[in-house]
């Protein structure tokens, strides 16, 4: 789905403005529509990417630097950032000067679906909260497996729907309501948290999103729901 359904341009281009939209609150926002709780997910990735003693990793979506700032800890990693927001980019930019690891991480304007990069290329990607706005799911996917060496991982932290019926339940009770008053209290761009609560729904989590991985090439896949199945951790090797 696209944030406007009304509009003829193309999702990407939508997705694009919308993030240029919100780049200044979207940290502060992103805190509290995870009552912090993203903060941990994003070192649980390093954490995973750490384990495979990697050199060379790609953060794509990368946004406001979070998970790149985080993979910088992994010792003589060198990590690129990729994202379509230039204003995300810019954020991400004066946190990376702020903490003196411009010579660890390089932020760059790219698309997920056409990345600037060779074949094999990465020991490890990373994706938080940003495969559910690719415009063509596969072909990102696609695109991150072609720049993975052989053997490399994928690590993809998304927003999803609990299986439980009484806790999904409660979650759409939640996410319909909470996400857009939020949205709406601290940022004047409430269209933009609407489609974030909306694509979350509709993005095939779980084992859908399981078999559309192995569809893409990947193998060995395995998910690690959190937050009662909100949100989960999937793992991948090419």
């Amino acid at each position: 789905m696209k944030p406007n359904q009304s509009l003829n341009s193309s999702k990407k281009t939508q997705i694009e403005s919308m993030f240029d939209s919100i780049s200044i609150e979207y940290d502060f926002l992103n805190r509290v529509m995870t009552f912090g709780n993203d903060i941990r997910w994003k070192r649980k990735m390093y954490s995973i990417a750490k384990s495979h003693n990697p050199k060379k990793l790609l953060d794509i979506a990368t946004g406001t630097a979070d998970i790149a700032l985080e993979l910088a800890k992994i010792k003589d990693a060198k990590i690129i950032g990729v994202d379509i927001s230039e204003k995300m980019l810019e954020v991400g930019r004066k946190k990376i000067v702020a903490k003196n690891l411009s010579d660890t991480i390089v932020l760059n304007s790219g698309d997920a679906e056409d990345l600037n990069y060779s074949d094999s290329n990465f020991d490890v990607v990373t994706i938080g909260f940003g495969v559910r706005n690719f415009q063509n799911l596969e072909k990102g996917l696609k695109e991150s497996c072609r720049v993975l060496k052989k053997g490399g991982v994928l690590i993809i932290l998304e927003t999803s729907v609990p299986e439980n019926t009484i806790i999904r339940f409660f979650y759409f009770l939640f996410s319909r309501s909470f996400i857009p008053f939020v949205g709406s209290l601290f940022s004047k761009e409430k269209e933009a948290y609407q489609y974030l609560q909306k694509s979350a729904e509709k993005f095939p989590s779980g084992k859908r999103f399981l078999s559309v991985l192995e569809n893409c090439g990947f193998k060995n896949i395995t998910i690690e729901p959190l937050m009662l199945g909100a949100t989960s951790i999937y793992v991948a090797l090419k």
